[in-house]
């Protein structure tokens, strides 16, 4: 079933977990996605990035989108992740998707928060929420981003400015990066807890790939409830393929279709293990009984 992001976000808040937000490639990716919520009774987001869309198409997503998750028995949301570009924003809100992330990192406050104002009022329309990335998270991922921390603000004024502009969820800087880690980030679980006194709109934590066990734990019980993942997909798909590929070359035998399989096995393997994680596995019932 088809669902709001920000409602399974804040059923994820009100219970104690966070839904995994997962960034797809393509068809597979997407089938394994869904399928891994299915098995492990979970809602989950299916992310797709600037850099895929503009490769697939808004409106091959969108097909691929509904029929993947239509019938499914738990509920997904369809969410287009990092997107500093109001044309393709605009695309997305027309064809109906379930949320936005508006990222407006790269500009100056009062322009950033001038321009969320007007993506909020048009996706509203369209019944799309809206995610506000203002101050950016560190990294440059599908080309989008920066390695430097370009604007940074206090809890009181992220909130201050979502409050303003009526946003449905809130993407603040938490000491996380997008990417591989090169070096042992310095975590801020206790922003979240202060972001949390003075908001209950849900926190979104960006740049989960690499993350502990305990360190997913802490920003949850911080409050996040909403986890992307994009790189530890793109790992998983990627060795999958190189490993059948490699096996291919030693017995000359060329089959796609199997390497199909086992980039779906990988892919799937690799988002359950995320479920489990965030603690969403066995919410998909309550989670759609809140829509």
């Amino acid at each position: 079933m088809i669902a709001s992001t920000a409602q399974l976000a804040r059923h994820g808040r009100e219970h104690g977990y966070a839904v995994a937000a997962v960034n797809i490639l393509d068809d597979l990716s997407l089938r394994a996605v869904v399928e891994a919520a299915v098995d492990r009774s979970a809602p989950v987001i299916v992310q797709v990035s600037v850099k895929t869309v503009r490769s697939i198409g808004v409106e091959l997503v969108t097909t691929m989108f509904r029929l993947a998750a239509q019938d499914a028995p738990v509920p997904v949301a369809l969410h287009l992740d990092h997107c500093p570009h109001r044309d393709v924003i605009s695309q997305v809100v027309a064809a109906g998707w379930s949320s936005v992330l508006f990222d407006a990192s790269d500009r100056d406050l009062a322009t950033a928060e001038r321009e969320t104002a007007e993506v909020v009022t048009e996706a509203h329309a369209a019944g799309v929420d809206v995610e506000s990335e203002i101050e950016n998270i560190v990294g440059v991922e599908d080309d989008i981003g920066s390695d430097e921390a370009v604007h940074a603000y206090s809890v009181q004024t992220l909130v201050a400015v979502a409050g303003r502009t009526g946003v449905d969820l809130l993407a603040p800087q938490l000491g996380t990066a997008h990417g591989l880690y090169t070096h042992t980030p310095v975590l801020l679980p206790e922003r979240v807890a202060d972001l949390v006194t003075l908001t209950d709109l849900p926190i979104v934590l960006h740049g989960g790939t690499g993350l502990s066990d305990e360190d997913f734990r802490a920003f949850i019980e911080a409050g996040v409830s909403k986890v992307n993942i994009s790189t530890g997909l793109k790992l998983a798909y990627m060795k999958a393929a190189q490993a059948h590929l490699a096996k291919a070359e030693q017995t000359g035998k060329w089959d796609p279709p199997s390497m199909f399989r086992d980039i779906s096995a990988a892919v799937h393997d690799e988002v359950v293990g995320h479920l489990d994680r965030f603690g969403s596995s066995g919410h998909a019932q309550g989670a759609a009984a809140a829509r």
